[in-house]
């Protein structure tokens, strides 16, 4: 069946702005301005504030949420309504991942390649497997932990790739191996994150948007908070402010205000997280969770492909081997090998539901899809 235009639209709506969340990050990253005080010309390292920002354009998801909800006021269709009542305090835990895992990959991609950070968010899969056989009771099926194993593997191999790229103009090779772990990490949290998701918030049958919005609330409010005590927390070499404390909020307001093209970067991160969103739920709505997962991986090509033309950097062969295990792995434990094998045999073909199968095999797809 043909895609219609709006479907058109809404893929690459999610393809582009996907793309332009994680350059964005990785633009701001590379721009060099002095700080305040006449402090010296230095790059801007400010994850923390690049979080809250991130987090801001979650919270616009809920105007999104309000605005559908004004549409459908007067008309039969009551689908931007939650079924029952529900507590946002529901919302804080896996709020409070959100926020650890995002800030963790904030401060990775100062470390690491745009193309090996995409990639190695892959991991998410094997700790979020993991998790719901411990703590959702579930069983996986053999393609699962087949595509658990074969993840592993894509993930030594673009790890390898770093390893073998040694010191390159941006990042020394123990920056790059601190990144990657660190990637690694905040992938367990989204895990953890994921679950409990799954087990307390999504029995209340919240709209996707209003969940979205509500932890970027929870997730702007707190980390905004966080962010004085932060200026006097001393982080030694891990800082990458002047003053060497864990966050310096006045010294990248002063960044920007010496370099505007940064908060051009900034805004393109914050505005294209909202509209990502978006368009990643109306996808798995209107097309399926299949669609949305492929176009998430076309998302790493792009970014990998647009990181090479800008010469953010180099290019290893190992990279492209990784990236097809990964994607290899992914497929397989979400099943994308039935509608082939149905085809090929002589059985009936999977159904239509299967399409709008959960992207973490029986899981439902993250609230938070950003990432």
């Amino acid at each position: 069946m043909a895609w219609t235009k709006y479907q058109l639209f809404l893929a690459g709506l999610m393809l582009v702005t996907g793309s332009i969340n994680t350059l964005s990050a990785k633009w701001a990253d590379n721009f060099m301005a002095e700080g305040c005080g006449g402090s010296k010309e230095h790059s801007f390292q400010h994850p923390f504030l690049q979080a809250v920002g991130m987090f801001l354009g979650e919270f616009s998801c809920l105007a999104a949420f309000y605005l559908l909800r004004c549409r459908a006021a007067g008309q039969s269709d009551s689908s931007v309504d939650p079924q029952q009542p529900f507590n946002p305090l529901l919302f804080l835990p896996p709020a409070l991942c959100d926020m650890t895992g995002t800030s963790l990959m904030y401060v990775a991609l100062n470390m690491t390649s745009a193309s090996s950070f995409q990639m190695l968010r892959g991991a998410v899969i094997i700790f979020t497997g993991l998790f719901s056989v411990a703590f959702l009771g579930r069983r996986l099926v053999l393609n699962q932990w087949l595509g658990i194993l074969a993840t592993i593997a894509g993930l030594v191999v673009v790890g390898l790739a770093d390893l073998l790229s040694k010191d390159d103009h941006q990042h020394k090779l123990s920056e790059v191996i601190t990144g990657d772990l660190l990637i690694i990490m905040a992938q367990i949290i989204v895990a953890i994150q994921m679950v409990l998701e799954e087990k307390f918030v999504y029995k209340h049958n919240v709209h996707p948007l209003r969940a979205v919005g509500t932890e970027g609330l929870f997730g702007f409010v707190i980390l905004s908070l966080l962010l004085v005590p932060m200026y006097y927390i001393p982080a030694g070499s891990f800082s990458g402010n002047p003053r060497g404390t864990l966050e310096d909020a006045l010294d990248a307001f002063c960044q920007v205000g010496r370099q505007p093209l940064i908060a051009v970067a900034l805004m393109g991160n914050i505005s294209s997280i909202a509209f990502f969103n978006f368009a990643g739920i109306s996808v798995t709505k209107e097309l399926s969770a299949t669609t949305r997962m492929v176009l998430d991986s076309l998302r790493t090509v792009v970014i990998w492909a647009l990181s090479l033309a800008l010469g953010w950097e180099a290019f290893h062969a190992l990279q492209i081997l990784g990236f097809l295990i990964l994607l290899m792995g992914t497929a397989l434990y979400n099943g994308l090998h039935r509608p082939l094998l149905g085809r090929l045999s002589r059985g009936r073909p999977p159904a239509e539901e299967s399409e709008q199968e959960r992207l973490l095999g029986g899981t439902r797809t993250p609230i938070n899809d950003t990432s």
